[in-house]
């Protein structure tokens, strides 16, 4: 029987081509022979990228869900030799001939980005290591990354990158120098900061950047760019906007991404509960076990009347229905509105007060 390609990625016969690359991105970096030195790693690396090969390819996939490994051999015929469409053998992509170069495969999926870059200081090549050791290891390691934020700079928020990487020289088990791929910054992240108000009606933040640039001469020099930032209603905190690649140019470095996280601000009304607003009304121990009519304010602005007739034990709470946040998800439609108690009790009561309680309250 031939390859169960599925069973390799490790997903269903319906998969999509984005969970059939989000698979081989997975088991790849997990079986790559640079980082897995365990024995028939470098065979189950091989194995996946076959495996990748063909379900990518709509053609190929076609053929293997109808005729198995045997039928892609078979040109598609579903048996040995070769079938009235062509040659008798399918070729996978790859530099080196027939078959499956699983490093070519690896290089095509990551481009540039190759994630082991910043470990081995290259890709494989027939001159590296045996198991996938490039001839040279990386020069230095990362050093500080400073960033300065200042507010309301011509209307704008401010951001200053002091992004300072040191370089070394590579080192070598005694091979010669070799050209390693750009690797880029780790990303660069600040908080922005916004009110119920604004994450309620939605707002546009702009953000004055100051980052280092590298001319066609090969000079640095300072830039200033304004990053606009469209905050969508409902937006909830942790929300991530990236910028890709605003961060200091730099030669052999790939500009860091700049990312911008949400957060918020402490509001003098309400607080935050996921898409809900909690708002805290102050009654009176009368109110409470009469009843009372309560104005309540809204998050969009007014109040509205909440009518009590019943006592308001302590942990009581009243949830009004769509008076919460916007649901980002769900255009038109919002959160509740959760109405606390803080029921104030007297702190004297007159002799005569209690004789009338007494009277009026079972015990």
């Amino acid at each position: 029987m031939g390859k169960d390609f599925y069973n390799i990625l490790g997903v269903s016969r319906t998969a999509t081509d984005d969970e059939i690359k989000k698979a081989y991105r997975k088991m790849a970096l997990k079986y790559h022979p640079d980082k897995n030195k365990s024995p028939g790693a470098e065979d189950k690396f091989k194995e996946i990228a076959e495996a990748f090969e063909v379900l990518s390819n709509k053609d190929k996939r076609a053929i293997y869900d109808k005729y198995g490994e045997e039928g892609l051999k078979a040109g598609g015929s579903g048996g040995p030799g070769p079938s009235s469409g062509g040659p008798g053998m399918y070729t996978f992509t790859s530099t080196s001939g027939p078959g499956v170069d699983p490093f070519e495969t690896f290089r095509q999926f990551f481009g540039d980005e190759d994630p082991f870059a910043s470990f081995f200081g290259g890709s494989r090549s027939s001159g590296g290591m045996p198991g996938g050791m490039p001839g040279g290891m990386p020069g230095g390691m990362p050093g500080g990354r400073r960033m300065f934020f200042s507010s309301n700079i011509n209307g704008h928020d401010q951001m200053d990158i002091d992004d300072d990487m040191s370089h070394g020289l590579g080192g070598g088990f005694g091979a010669a120098p070799r050209a390693t791929r750009k690797r880029q910054d780790p990303p660069i992240t600040k908080e922005l900061q916004v009110s119920l108000d604004e994450v309620y009606s939605g707002v546009t933040k702009r953000m004055k950047i100051r980052k280092q640039v590298v001319g066609s001469n090969g000079q640095s020099s300072t830039e200033e760019k304004v990053l606009t930032i469209d905050v969508k209603p409902g937006w909830k905190a942790g929300t991530k906007i990236t910028f890709p690649k605003e961060g200091d140019q730099k030669p052999n470095n790939i500009p860091a991404d700049v990312v911008f996280i949400i957060k918020d601000k402490p509001h003098p009304t309400f607080k935050r509960d996921g898409s809900d607003i909690r708002y805290k009304a102050k009654i009176s121990l009368r109110d409470a076990l009469c009843g009372a009519s309560l104005r309540v304010p809204l998050i969009e602005g007014g109040t509205m009347n909440v009518e009590h007739k019943d006592i308001i034990k302590p942990s009581y709470q009243k949830r009004i229905v769509g008076k919460g946040l916007p649901l980002p998800k769900e255009p038109g439609h919002r959160g509740d509105m959760i109405v606390e108690y803080d029921i104030h009790f007297p702190d004297h009561l007159s002799d005569s007060a209690k004789r009338r309680i007494r009277e009026v309250i079972p015990v």
